[in-house]
Protein backbone atom coordinates (compact mmCIF):
# COMPACT_ATOMS: atom_id res chain seq x y z
CA UNK A 1 0.00 0.00 0.00
CA UNK A 2 1.56 3.43 -1.30
CA UNK A 3 2.47 6.38 1.86
CA UNK A 4 -0.39 8.69 1.50
CA UNK A 5 1.06 12.34 0.08
CA UNK A 6 1.44 14.71 3.73
CA UNK A 7 -0.15 17.92 2.20
CA UNK A 8 -3.05 15.79 0.83
CA UNK A 9 -3.87 14.11 4.47
CA UNK A 10 -3.43 18.06 5.78
CA UNK A 11 -5.74 19.85 2.74
CA UNK A 12 -8.28 16.08 3.67
CA UNK A 13 -8.08 17.18 7.70
CA UNK A 14 -9.23 20.66 6.41
CA UNK A 15 -11.99 19.64 4.52
CA UNK A 16 -13.42 17.46 6.89
CA UNK A 17 -16.59 19.48 8.20
CA UNK A 18 -17.60 18.91 4.57
CA UNK A 19 -16.56 15.70 3.30
CA UNK A 20 -18.08 14.02 6.46
CA UNK A 21 -21.71 14.72 5.66
CA UNK A 22 -23.26 12.26 3.32
CA UNK A 23 -25.07 15.25 1.37
CA UNK A 24 -25.00 19.24 2.31
CA UNK A 25 -28.33 21.40 1.58
CA UNK A 26 -28.52 24.58 -0.70
CA UNK A 27 -25.96 27.18 -0.15
CA UNK A 28 -24.45 24.92 2.72
CA UNK A 29 -21.36 25.01 1.24
CA UNK A 30 -20.71 28.60 1.15
CA UNK A 31 -21.34 28.70 4.84
CA UNK A 32 -19.08 25.91 5.50
CA UNK A 33 -16.13 27.24 3.04
CA UNK A 34 -16.65 31.16 4.46
CA UNK A 35 -16.23 29.02 8.05
CA UNK A 36 -13.07 27.24 7.52
CA UNK A 37 -11.46 30.62 5.98
CA UNK A 38 -11.71 32.26 9.79
CA UNK A 39 -9.58 29.46 11.05
CA UNK A 40 -5.80 29.33 11.68
CA UNK A 41 -3.84 26.39 10.23
CA UNK A 42 -0.39 25.11 10.36
CA UNK A 43 -0.03 24.66 6.70
CA UNK A 44 3.06 22.52 5.81
CA UNK A 45 5.77 24.13 3.64
CA UNK A 46 3.93 27.63 4.63
CA UNK A 47 4.12 30.94 7.15
CA UNK A 48 0.59 31.80 6.17
CA UNK A 49 -2.18 30.79 8.65
CA UNK A 50 -5.55 31.14 6.67
CA UNK A 51 -6.71 29.62 3.33
CA UNK A 52 -8.71 31.36 1.37
CA UNK A 53 -12.68 30.35 -0.18
CA UNK A 54 -10.98 29.52 -3.93
CA UNK A 55 -8.36 27.35 -2.48
CA UNK A 56 -11.04 25.70 -0.64
CA UNK A 57 -13.73 25.19 -3.25
CA UNK A 58 -10.75 23.51 -5.13
CA UNK A 59 -9.72 21.07 -2.84
CA UNK A 60 -13.43 19.73 -2.70
CA UNK A 61 -14.40 19.36 -5.66
CA UNK A 62 -10.67 17.59 -6.46
CA UNK A 63 -11.86 15.43 -3.86
CA UNK A 64 -15.36 14.44 -5.13
CA UNK A 65 -13.63 13.73 -8.04
CA UNK A 66 -10.51 11.71 -7.88
CA UNK A 67 -10.44 11.37 -3.82
CA UNK A 68 -7.74 12.06 -1.52
CA UNK A 69 -5.30 11.47 -4.82
CA UNK A 70 -6.96 14.65 -6.12
CA UNK A 71 -5.70 16.38 -3.11
CA UNK A 72 -1.94 15.83 -3.77
CA UNK A 73 -0.09 18.60 -5.48
CA UNK A 74 0.26 17.65 -9.27
CA UNK A 75 3.93 18.05 -10.45
CA UNK A 76 4.53 19.90 -13.71
CA UNK A 77 4.47 17.95 -16.68
CA UNK A 78 7.55 19.69 -17.96
CA UNK A 79 9.20 19.00 -14.91
CA UNK A 80 13.10 18.99 -15.45
CA UNK A 81 13.02 19.44 -19.45
CA UNK A 82 14.18 23.24 -20.51
CA UNK A 83 11.35 23.74 -23.83
CA UNK A 84 14.12 26.55 -25.30
CA UNK A 85 15.56 25.75 -28.57
CA UNK A 86 18.40 23.65 -28.55
CA UNK A 87 21.16 26.20 -29.57
CA UNK A 88 19.98 28.47 -27.42
CA UNK A 89 20.50 26.23 -24.56
CA UNK A 90 24.25 25.61 -25.74
CA UNK A 91 24.51 29.09 -25.82
CA UNK A 92 23.38 29.45 -23.16
CA UNK A 93 25.34 26.89 -20.88
CA UNK A 94 28.61 28.31 -22.83
CA UNK A 95 28.15 31.36 -21.38
CA UNK A 96 27.48 30.48 -17.96
CA UNK A 97 30.45 28.56 -17.52
CA UNK A 98 32.66 30.60 -19.21
CA UNK A 99 31.94 33.30 -16.72
CA UNK A 100 30.24 31.62 -13.64
CA UNK A 101 29.16 34.81 -11.67
CA UNK A 102 27.26 36.04 -14.49
CA UNK A 103 23.59 36.66 -13.29
CA UNK A 104 20.29 35.51 -15.16
CA UNK A 105 19.54 39.16 -16.25
CA UNK A 106 23.19 39.71 -17.57
CA UNK A 107 22.27 36.43 -19.64
CA UNK A 108 19.16 37.65 -21.07
CA UNK A 109 19.71 40.71 -21.84
CA UNK A 110 22.74 39.02 -23.73
CA UNK A 111 20.88 37.01 -25.78
CA UNK A 112 18.23 39.86 -26.79
CA UNK A 113 21.55 42.26 -27.66
CA UNK A 114 23.08 39.91 -29.60
CA UNK A 115 20.14 39.09 -31.90
CA UNK A 116 19.87 35.44 -30.48
CA UNK A 117 16.01 35.75 -29.44
CA UNK A 118 13.56 38.80 -29.77
CA UNK A 119 13.43 40.86 -26.57
CA UNK A 120 11.05 39.32 -23.79
CA UNK A 121 10.81 36.06 -25.89
CA UNK A 122 12.67 34.43 -22.90
CA UNK A 123 11.97 34.76 -19.31
CA UNK A 124 14.69 34.69 -16.71
CA UNK A 125 13.05 31.73 -14.87
CA UNK A 126 13.49 29.61 -18.08
CA UNK A 127 17.05 30.63 -17.74
CA UNK A 128 17.34 29.82 -14.65
CA UNK A 129 15.91 26.16 -14.85
CA UNK A 130 18.16 25.13 -17.59
CA UNK A 131 20.78 25.96 -15.55
CA UNK A 132 19.95 24.36 -12.53
CA UNK A 133 19.00 22.02 -14.46
CA UNK A 134 22.50 21.24 -15.20
CA UNK A 135 23.59 22.35 -11.83
CA UNK A 136 25.45 25.71 -12.80
CA UNK A 137 22.81 28.15 -11.62
CA UNK A 138 25.43 29.31 -8.87
CA UNK A 139 28.61 30.20 -9.05
CA UNK A 140 30.90 27.33 -7.47
CA UNK A 141 33.19 29.72 -5.14
CA UNK A 142 32.26 32.02 -2.35
CA UNK A 143 28.78 33.48 -1.40
CA UNK A 144 27.60 29.82 -3.28
CA UNK A 145 28.53 27.57 -0.62
CA UNK A 146 25.89 26.51 1.97
CA UNK A 147 25.88 28.51 4.86
CA UNK A 148 26.77 25.81 7.79
CA UNK A 149 23.73 25.76 10.30
CA UNK A 150 24.36 23.10 13.15
CA UNK A 151 22.02 22.06 15.77
CA UNK A 152 22.58 23.52 19.56
CA UNK A 153 21.57 23.86 23.05
CA UNK A 154 22.56 26.24 25.68
CA UNK A 155 24.44 25.06 28.52
CA UNK A 156 22.63 25.83 31.22
CA UNK A 157 18.89 28.01 31.57
CA UNK A 158 18.88 31.60 31.16
CA UNK A 159 22.26 31.68 28.92
CA UNK A 160 19.65 32.46 25.70
CA UNK A 161 16.41 33.54 25.52
CA UNK A 162 14.62 33.78 22.41
CA UNK A 163 12.16 37.04 21.51
CA UNK A 164 8.96 36.61 18.75
CA UNK A 165 5.85 37.88 18.23
CA UNK A 166 2.73 35.65 16.52
CA UNK A 167 -0.22 36.81 15.60
CA UNK A 168 -3.12 35.27 17.80
CA UNK A 169 -6.93 35.52 17.53
CA UNK A 170 -9.33 38.50 17.77
CA UNK A 171 -10.46 39.95 21.11
CA UNK A 172 -13.37 42.15 22.10
CA UNK A 173 -11.69 45.89 22.92
CA UNK A 174 -14.86 48.29 24.29
CA UNK A 175 -17.16 46.74 22.03
CA UNK A 176 -15.27 46.42 19.27
CA UNK A 177 -12.84 43.36 17.33
CA UNK A 178 -9.38 43.97 17.44
CA UNK A 179 -6.45 41.57 17.05
CA UNK A 180 -4.29 40.26 19.35
CA UNK A 181 -0.43 39.51 19.32
CA UNK A 182 1.07 37.20 21.27
CA UNK A 183 4.70 38.40 22.52
CA UNK A 184 6.94 35.45 23.90
CA UNK A 185 10.57 34.88 25.22
CA UNK A 186 11.48 31.64 25.62
CA UNK A 187 14.85 29.94 26.99
CA UNK A 188 16.73 27.88 24.84
CA UNK A 189 18.40 25.28 27.39
CA UNK A 190 14.86 24.33 29.06
CA UNK A 191 12.48 25.38 26.76
CA UNK A 192 10.83 27.15 29.49
CA UNK A 193 8.32 30.00 28.30
CA UNK A 194 9.99 33.05 30.62
CA UNK A 195 6.83 34.88 29.78
CA UNK A 196 4.38 35.38 27.20
CA UNK A 197 1.45 37.64 26.68
CA UNK A 198 -1.18 38.23 24.36
CA UNK A 199 -1.14 42.09 23.53
CA UNK A 200 -2.95 44.65 21.33
CA UNK A 201 0.33 45.51 19.32
CA UNK A 202 3.80 44.42 18.56
CA UNK A 203 5.73 47.23 19.33
CA UNK A 204 8.73 47.73 21.10
CA UNK A 205 6.16 49.15 24.44
CA UNK A 206 4.94 45.91 24.15
CA UNK A 207 8.00 43.66 24.06
CA UNK A 208 9.50 45.81 27.12
CA UNK A 209 6.33 45.07 28.91
CA UNK A 210 7.03 41.02 28.60
CA UNK A 211 10.65 41.48 29.45
CA UNK A 212 9.79 43.26 32.77
CA UNK A 213 7.38 40.72 33.77
CA UNK A 214 9.81 38.00 32.41
CA UNK A 215 12.91 39.19 34.64
CA UNK A 216 10.57 39.17 37.35
CA UNK A 217 9.72 35.57 37.07
CA UNK A 218 13.29 33.79 35.78
CA UNK A 219 15.78 36.28 36.57
CA UNK A 220 18.43 37.61 33.83
CA UNK A 221 19.55 36.35 30.78
CA UNK A 222 22.66 36.31 29.39
CA UNK A 223 21.84 36.76 25.29
CA UNK A 224 18.68 37.87 23.73
CA UNK A 225 18.08 36.99 20.63
CA UNK A 226 15.07 38.63 18.61
CA UNK A 227 14.23 39.71 15.14
CA UNK A 228 15.85 42.13 12.85
CA UNK A 229 12.40 44.71 12.88
CA UNK A 230 11.81 47.90 13.94
CA UNK A 231 10.25 47.47 17.06
CA UNK A 232 13.28 45.31 18.31
CA UNK A 233 15.88 47.32 17.40
CA UNK A 234 14.45 50.71 19.20
CA UNK A 235 16.44 52.77 21.44
CA UNK A 236 14.32 52.41 24.89
CA UNK A 237 14.53 47.92 24.62
CA UNK A 238 18.49 48.38 23.51
CA UNK A 239 18.95 50.47 26.54
CA UNK A 240 16.87 48.39 28.90
CA UNK A 241 19.11 45.50 27.70
CA UNK A 242 22.76 46.81 28.46
CA UNK A 243 21.42 48.56 32.04
CA UNK A 244 20.61 44.94 32.75
CA UNK A 245 23.29 43.68 31.47
CA UNK A 246 21.79 41.09 28.33
CA UNK A 247 23.66 40.71 24.78
CA UNK A 248 20.73 42.27 22.34
CA UNK A 249 21.29 40.03 19.67
CA UNK A 250 19.73 40.47 16.17
CA UNK A 251 18.88 37.51 13.68
CA UNK A 252 19.84 37.97 9.95
CA UNK A 253 16.61 39.04 8.30
CA UNK A 254 14.51 36.42 6.39
CA UNK A 255 16.16 33.71 8.99
CA UNK A 256 13.13 32.05 10.81
CA UNK A 257 15.78 28.84 11.45
CA UNK A 258 17.87 31.07 14.15
CA UNK A 259 15.07 30.33 16.44
CA UNK A 260 13.45 27.39 15.23
CA UNK A 261 13.05 25.70 18.75
CA UNK A 262 10.14 29.19 19.39
CA UNK A 263 8.74 28.57 16.29
CA UNK A 264 8.38 24.96 17.35
CA UNK A 265 6.40 26.09 20.64
CA UNK A 266 4.18 28.09 18.14
CA UNK A 267 2.89 25.10 16.49
CA UNK A 268 1.88 23.62 19.73
CA UNK A 269 0.27 26.94 21.02
CA UNK A 270 -1.71 26.84 18.24
CA UNK A 271 -2.37 23.06 18.41
CA UNK A 272 -3.07 22.90 22.00
CA UNK A 273 -4.07 26.26 22.92
CA UNK A 274 -5.80 28.47 20.39
CA UNK A 275 -8.03 24.91 18.82
CA UNK A 276 -9.48 25.28 22.25
CA UNK A 277 -9.95 28.83 22.63
CA UNK A 278 -11.47 29.13 18.67
CA UNK A 279 -14.30 27.10 20.16
CA UNK A 280 -15.91 29.16 21.74
CA UNK A 281 -17.08 32.85 21.98
CA UNK A 282 -14.45 35.79 21.51
CA UNK A 283 -12.96 36.84 24.91
CA UNK A 284 -11.71 40.43 25.89
CA UNK A 285 -7.90 40.90 26.52
CA UNK A 286 -7.91 39.91 30.32
CA UNK A 287 -9.34 36.42 29.83
CA UNK A 288 -7.16 35.27 27.21
CA UNK A 289 -4.07 36.13 28.43
CA UNK A 290 -5.48 34.21 32.14
CA UNK A 291 -6.18 31.24 30.11
CA UNK A 292 -2.43 31.35 28.59
CA UNK A 293 -0.54 31.38 31.61
CA UNK A 294 -2.53 28.54 33.29
CA UNK A 295 -2.33 26.51 30.36
CA UNK A 296 1.46 27.49 30.42
CA UNK A 297 2.33 26.89 33.61
CA UNK A 298 -0.11 24.30 34.38
CA UNK A 299 -0.02 22.05 30.91
CA UNK A 300 3.13 22.94 29.06
CA UNK A 301 5.98 23.55 32.27
CA UNK A 302 4.67 19.98 33.29
CA UNK A 303 4.90 18.15 30.39
CA UNK A 304 7.25 16.10 29.65
CA UNK A 305 9.50 16.84 26.20
CA UNK A 306 11.20 15.32 23.91
CA UNK A 307 13.94 17.32 23.22
CA UNK A 308 14.50 17.04 26.98
CA UNK A 309 15.33 13.49 27.14
CA UNK A 310 11.67 13.43 28.95
CA UNK A 311 11.86 15.54 31.52
CA UNK A 312 9.86 18.61 31.83
CA UNK A 313 10.72 22.44 30.82
CA UNK A 314 10.17 23.35 34.23
CA UNK A 315 12.06 20.15 35.53
CA UNK A 316 14.77 21.30 33.34
CA UNK A 317 14.77 25.07 34.63
CA UNK A 318 14.92 24.32 38.29
CA UNK A 319 17.94 22.21 37.69
CA UNK A 320 19.74 25.40 37.13
CA UNK A 321 18.94 27.61 39.93
CA UNK A 322 22.29 27.78 41.58
CA UNK A 323 22.87 29.18 38.14
CA UNK A 324 20.49 31.71 37.67
CA UNK A 325 21.61 35.50 37.42
CA UNK A 326 19.40 37.13 39.91
CA UNK A 327 17.90 40.96 39.89
CA UNK A 328 19.70 41.30 43.39
CA UNK A 329 20.00 44.62 44.03
CA UNK A 330 18.54 45.70 41.13
CA UNK A 331 15.40 44.78 41.46
CA UNK A 332 14.85 48.61 43.86
CA UNK A 333 15.28 49.89 40.17
CA UNK A 334 13.81 48.19 37.74
CA UNK A 335 10.94 50.44 37.31
CA UNK A 336 13.60 53.00 36.62
CA UNK A 337 15.53 50.65 34.27
CA UNK A 338 12.32 50.53 32.35
CA UNK A 339 11.39 54.39 31.98
CA UNK A 340 11.71 56.12 28.90
CA UNK A 341 13.89 58.98 28.77
CA UNK A 342 13.10 61.59 26.57
CA UNK A 343 14.91 64.75 24.86
CA UNK A 344 12.84 68.24 25.77
CA UNK A 345 13.43 71.57 24.95
CA UNK A 346 11.78 73.60 28.20
CA UNK A 347 9.61 76.20 26.96
CA UNK A 348 9.84 80.19 28.06
CA UNK A 349 6.89 79.48 30.31
CA UNK A 350 8.94 76.59 31.94
CA UNK A 351 6.55 74.05 30.77
CA UNK A 352 7.41 70.81 28.00
CA UNK A 353 4.98 68.30 26.46
CA UNK A 354 4.24 65.02 26.42
CA UNK A 355 1.72 62.56 24.85
CA UNK A 356 -0.19 66.27 23.98
CA UNK A 357 -0.30 67.36 27.65
CA UNK A 358 1.87 69.90 29.38
CA UNK A 359 4.03 69.51 32.43
CA UNK A 360 5.92 72.12 34.48
CA UNK A 361 9.32 71.77 35.46
CA UNK A 362 11.48 74.06 37.66
CA UNK A 363 11.47 77.66 36.23
CA UNK A 364 15.19 77.78 36.23
CA UNK A 365 15.38 74.96 33.45
CA UNK A 366 13.69 77.38 30.57
CA UNK A 367 15.17 77.76 27.50
CA UNK A 368 16.93 74.57 28.29
CA UNK A 369 17.68 70.69 26.94
CA UNK A 370 16.60 68.17 29.55
CA UNK A 371 15.36 64.39 29.62
CA UNK A 372 11.90 63.53 30.72
CA UNK A 373 11.56 60.45 32.36
CA UNK A 374 8.18 59.33 32.14
CA UNK A 375 6.72 55.62 32.65
CA UNK A 376 5.74 54.54 29.13
CA UNK A 377 3.26 51.69 30.45
CA UNK A 378 1.22 54.12 33.08
CA UNK A 379 1.75 57.23 31.58
CA UNK A 380 2.90 58.70 33.84
CA UNK A 381 5.75 61.53 34.24
CA UNK A 382 8.20 60.88 36.78
CA UNK A 383 10.97 64.03 36.48
CA UNK A 384 13.02 65.51 34.50
CA UNK A 385 17.03 65.08 34.17
CA UNK A 386 20.34 66.25 32.90
CA UNK A 387 21.99 64.03 30.28
CA UNK A 388 24.26 62.43 32.95
CA UNK A 389 21.64 60.81 34.52
CA UNK A 390 21.16 64.00 37.28
CA UNK A 391 17.72 64.57 38.67
CA UNK A 392 16.73 68.07 37.81
CA UNK A 393 13.14 68.36 39.82
CA UNK A 394 9.54 67.02 39.73
CA UNK A 395 7.23 67.61 36.33
CA UNK A 396 3.62 68.37 37.36
CA UNK A 397 0.61 68.57 35.59
CA UNK A 398 -0.06 72.12 34.12
CA UNK A 399 -2.87 73.51 36.49
CA UNK A 400 -3.66 77.27 34.25
CA UNK A 401 -6.47 77.97 36.72
CA UNK A 402 -3.73 77.73 40.09
CA UNK A 403 -1.19 79.72 38.07
CA UNK A 404 -3.43 82.44 37.52
CA UNK A 405 -3.33 82.90 41.21
CA UNK A 406 0.50 82.56 41.52
CA UNK A 407 2.78 85.05 42.51
CA UNK A 408 5.34 85.48 40.05
CA UNK A 409 8.73 86.55 39.85
CA UNK A 410 9.05 89.97 39.28
CA UNK A 411 12.30 91.40 36.34
CA UNK A 412 15.44 91.96 37.78
CA UNK A 413 14.49 90.99 40.73
CA UNK A 414 16.58 88.44 42.89
CA UNK A 415 15.22 84.69 44.67
CA UNK A 416 14.27 84.93 48.22
CA UNK A 417 17.24 84.93 50.12
CA UNK A 418 17.93 81.81 52.40
CA UNK A 419 17.75 82.52 56.05
CA UNK A 420 20.47 83.27 57.28
CA UNK A 421 22.63 80.97 59.30
CA UNK A 422 23.61 82.06 63.04
CA UNK A 423 27.19 82.73 63.72
CA UNK A 424 29.13 80.57 66.54
CA UNK A 425 29.38 81.99 69.69
CA UNK A 426 32.51 83.68 70.77
CA UNK A 427 34.75 82.95 74.05
CA UNK A 428 33.58 86.26 75.60
CA UNK A 429 29.67 85.51 74.56
CA UNK A 430 30.18 81.97 76.18
CA UNK A 431 31.91 83.27 79.37
CA UNK A 432 28.90 85.59 79.97
CA UNK A 433 26.66 83.16 79.76
CA UNK A 434 28.31 80.52 82.02
CA UNK A 435 28.56 83.97 84.62
CA UNK A 436 25.07 84.78 84.36
CA UNK A 437 23.26 82.23 83.16
CA UNK A 438 21.86 83.48 80.14
CA UNK A 439 21.47 82.16 76.31
CA UNK A 440 23.61 83.08 73.70
CA UNK A 441 22.89 82.63 69.99
CA UNK A 442 25.06 80.30 69.16
CA UNK A 443 25.38 78.80 71.88
CA UNK A 444 25.44 75.38 72.94
CA UNK A 445 23.69 75.50 76.24
CA UNK A 446 23.51 71.54 76.95
CA UNK A 447 27.21 71.92 77.66
CA UNK A 448 27.02 74.79 79.69
CA UNK A 449 27.38 74.90 83.43
CA UNK A 450 25.00 75.92 86.04
CA UNK A 451 24.31 79.56 85.32
CA UNK A 452 25.99 81.82 88.25
CA UNK A 453 29.14 78.87 88.44
CA UNK A 454 31.76 80.77 90.52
Amino acid sequence: MKELDRIALFRLSVLGPLVSRPSLERGELQTVLRELTQKEYAIPGSRRRHIAEKTLQGWYYRYLRDGIDGLAPKRRCDRGRSKLESAIQEALLAAKRENPRRSLATLQQWLEHSGQVERGAISRSAIHRLLQQHGISRPSTGASVPEERRRFTAALANDIWYGDVMHGPRVRVQGRSRKAYLVSLFDDASRLICHSAFCLGESALDIEGVLKQAVLKRGVARKLIVDNGAAYRATTLQQICARLGIQLIHCRPYMPESKGKLERWHRTLRAQFLSEIALGSALDLAELNARLWAWTEQIYHRAAHAGLAGLTPLARYQQDLAHIRPLGTRAAQLDSIFHHRLQRDVRKDGTVSYQGRAFEVPYELSGKRVWLVVDPHSGEVVGVEDEAGTALGAATPLDLLANAHRRRRKPGSTPPAAPATQAAASPLDLAVARHYGAIVPGADTDQNPTAGEP
